[in-house]
């Protein structure tokens, strides 16, 4: 379940997938994806709802990102985590344990917003783009399906705002039709991040039992 939250979060962060039949759908993605990568900071709020095969919603959790290229900072409910690019700390805060680890290529594919460039570049074909409406917005809806049967999406849904270039919403089935929808709430790139912010720092957690597992 962590993993697959991961996975979701930093798909959401990063944006940064890319088709191999439908070139208006990548020209589309390409810009959403160059606007994250060119910022030196960016902050998303986001609501993360699980939505069961029945299409009832229910779980939703309010989280906020912080991203400065492959580093990331990701706050939610019940998990807190830090990635500087190689080392990986969690937060589980209803234990109060963190874990340490420096996630191989395979794991750091499910958390890390750059490494899942190379995945979703060959991993995935995408249909021409769909005009919609979405929460009062002209958003541009692209679906994807992965080419492997054995991968954990059956499909993933993103709507990307037409006026801003911002992906708005995300929406992720699953092998058994479950989904996780993720909204974006609010977008804010003007911020600059130093390294440290992507640390987990001892100092601030003091009674926080830390297990080393590099």
């Amino acid at each position: 379940m962590k993993k697959s939250i991961f996975t979701i979060l930093t798909l959401l962060l990063a944006v940064g997938l890319f088709a191999q039949n439908s070139a208006e759908s990548r020209k589309i993605i390409d810009k959403t994806y160059n606007d994250y990568i060119s910022s030196e900071g960016i902050k998303l709020s986001f609501v993360l709802t699980t939505i069961d095969s029945e299409g009832e919603e229910y779980d939703s959790q309010k989280g906020v990102a912080f991203i400065k290229a492959n580093k990331f900072h990701l706050e939610m409910n019940d998990i807190d985590v830090w990635f500087d690019g190689k080392t990986q700390w969690v937060l589980m805060k209803n234990i109060d344990e963190v874990n340490i680890s420096n996630p191989s290529e395979s794991e750091l594919a499910s958390i890390s917003p750059l490494a899942l460039l190379g995945i979703y570049k060959d991993g995935y074909s995408l249909k021409a783009p769909l005009s919609k409406t979405l929460n009062n917005k002209n958003v541009y809806q692209i679906e994807m399906t992965p080419m492997n049967a054995g991968k954990d999406f059956k499909s993933i849904k993103i709507n990307i705002d037409k006026a801003s270039g911002r992906l708005t919403q995300a929406l992720f089935t699953l092998k058994n039709n479950m989904k996780t929808k993720i909204d974006i709430t609010d977008y804010n790139d003007n911020y600059k991040f130093g390294d440290s912010d992507f640390i987990f720092d001892k100092s601030k957690y003091k009674d926080t039992e830390v297990i080393d597992l590099r």
